[in-house]
């Protein structure tokens, strides 16, 4: 029978050889989600910066909202021709509604235009686009690198390996803390020695950061998928009794529909409406998605369908469990939770994971030029121990 020392060798090898080509695989994309992740941390600050989002003008504090339906016929008349798909709340700025429009309630909604207008005076404040602005850009590139669905899983299979990454890199870490006080850099020795314990240090010390946005990309790279589910499943079963009833010529008041939806759930607040025939309902409902008030529930959504030809309430549920963590993976991916503090935090760690993925490339490429005498076997186990510093 095998003695564990005799077997320690093996695993050794065994878990750096699934860091070593995990993190291989995935670095040069982990590198672009961190530089396209960096500002994206702070994408409302950019956005308002350059231009890209809206305050509404000073008036008197208390000033009252007008109806939405005067919202409605302020937007239609600023794109006549067109319908509305969504209309949005911004929970930090309560006085400002911004409606997606298009041509039809079916087209894409990456081609809207948003009418950002003063709810306390019914004005249209300005007209934005869904695809406009370096933001909209790097998001774009750090969400699907323009690919669409298959861009999504793809960079949510980088995040798989990333993952396996960070495990197998903290298991190695154990047998090399056996060697060396926590935080050690051994200035004195070779430069790719001082690479390799500040690798294993910043490694060590964003390892639940890490393991927790690599986690959350993966999840919300899902969220086409998680959406589709969701729309065959729940949305289906609550709009079943409407499933072959055409679209309302003449849709009934969206202020009495949002006020029957805050009536049945007098605790939650709206986000979100989506028209009749939009993806995220019937053709015959208003969707209104509400939300709690604190910052764990103001991340999770209850719909509330209201009939759109008679206003009455249909259905009011909870979103399914696979639903609700999209809802809370997404904030918390960008560290979108805690405000500025939390945003420079995250930041932080995005730029100690650039430094951590590169300082990987560095010792591998390292360790491949100076392991180019050696049998492949010994090559492969080198350059897997450099990662994690074992051999050293």
């Amino acid at each position: 029978m095998t003695s564990p020392e005799a077997s320690r060798p093996r695993m050794i090898r065994f878990w750096s050889s699934i860091h070593t080509w995990t993190s291989l695989i995935c670095t040069t994309f982990l590198l672009m989600l961190c530089l396209t992740g960096l500002p994206l941390i702070f994408h409302h600050e950019l956005n308002h910066a350059l231009g890209y989002e809206v305050e509404p003008p000073p008036l008197p504090p208390g000033t009252p909202h007008v109806s939405l339906d005067r919202v409605v016929e302020a937007a239609l008349a600023h794109r006549p021709g067109e319908v509305i798909q969504f209309v949005g709340f911004d929970r930090d700025e309560p006085n400002i509604a911004v409606l997606s429009m298009n041509k039809t309630a079916e087209a894409d909604p990456d081609t809207n235009s948003h009418i950002v207008i003063d709810r306390r005076t019914g004005a249209v404040l300005k007209e934005l686009k869904s695809n406009e602005g370096p933001i909209h850009f790097l998001l774009k590139m750090h969400v699907d690198m323009f690919l669409g669905l298959p861009g999504k899983l793809f960079l949510g299979a980088m995040g798989v390996l990333f993952v396996a990454a960070l495990v197998s890199g903290a298991v190695l870490y154990g047998p090399f803390m056996k060697k060396l006080d926590f935080g050690t850099v051994r200035r004195s020795r070779a430069r790719r020695i001082r690479w390799l314990d500040w690798h294993n240090l910043i490694g060590i010390t964003a390892l639940t950061w890490t393991l927790v946005v690599g986690t959350t990309g993966f999840i919300n790279a899902l969220d086409d998928l998680i959406l589709k589910s969701w729309q065959a499943g729940q949305l289906a079963e609550m709009t079943a009794p409407y499933r072959n009833s055409p679209r309302p010529d003449a849709l009934s008041s969206l202020e009495a529909a949002v006020a029957t939806a805050k009536a049945a759930a007098p605790a939650m607040t709206p986000r979100i409406i989506a028209y009749p025939g939009t993806m995220f309902t019937s053709k015959n409902h208003y969707a209104v998605f509400l939300a709690g008030d604190t910052p764990l529930t103001a991340r999770l959504l209850k719909p509330a369908l209201i009939d759109a030809a008679t206003g009455a309430l249909t259905d009011l549920r909870a979103m399914p469990w696979y639903v609700q963590t999209v809802f809370v993976a997404q904030p918390l991916h960008f560290g979108d939770y805690g405000g500025l503090p939390l945003k420079i935090i995250w930041a932080l760690f995005d730029m100690a994971t650039i430094a951590l993925l590169g300082g990987g490339l560095y010792l591998w490429a390292v360790r491949r030029r100076k392991s180019g005498m050696r049998s492949n076997d010994e090559t492969e186990a080198g350059a897997a121990q450099a990662f994690l510093g074992v051999a050293e």
